[in-house]
């Protein structure tokens, strides 16, 4: 994990291979920024949706118990939610670097849609 400090904290710049590890532990809470249309499209199992656009700090789960991880298609979007959740009072945010992708990527399971029934399929980076 990489950090960054900001003016309003610091934030935590995960790997996939890290993130996928406390998400099985049960350490973290998983947040998909993206949007309605491609959480529907392919997601991770277990990640909770709140997309960026109509994200509020103020409705976050506080992190006593568990730490949030943001992520979105690449982490760019996660990137600006983890500030905004910084600008919030928070002093400590945490994104996956290279978000979805870099997932797909290192091969970890996602839940994609299977394309000549529209249902859904758990997939790897060999079937997509």
């Amino acid at each position: 994990m990489e950090t960054e400090t900001t003016e309003n904290g610091t934030l935590e710049h995960w790997n996939p291979a890290d993130v996928k590890e406390a998400f099985e532990r049960g350490d973290i809470v998983m947040i998909d920024v993206r949007t309605p249309q491609e959480f529907t499209f392919e997601r991770i199992e277990g990640a909770l949706l709140a997309p960026m656009q109509a994200f509020q700090p103020i409705h976050m789960p506080g992190q006593s118990d568990k730490k949030i991880v943001f992520f979105c298609g690449s982490g760019v979007r996660s990137g600006k939610v983890a500030k905004q959740f910084l600008e919030s009072g928070v002093d400590r945010a945490a994104h996956m670097k290279g978000g979805f992708g870099a997932w797909k990527d290192a091969g970890f399971e996602y839940t994609g849609t299977d394309m000549s029934t529209g249902a859904p399929k758990t997939m790897s980076k060999s079937d997509g």
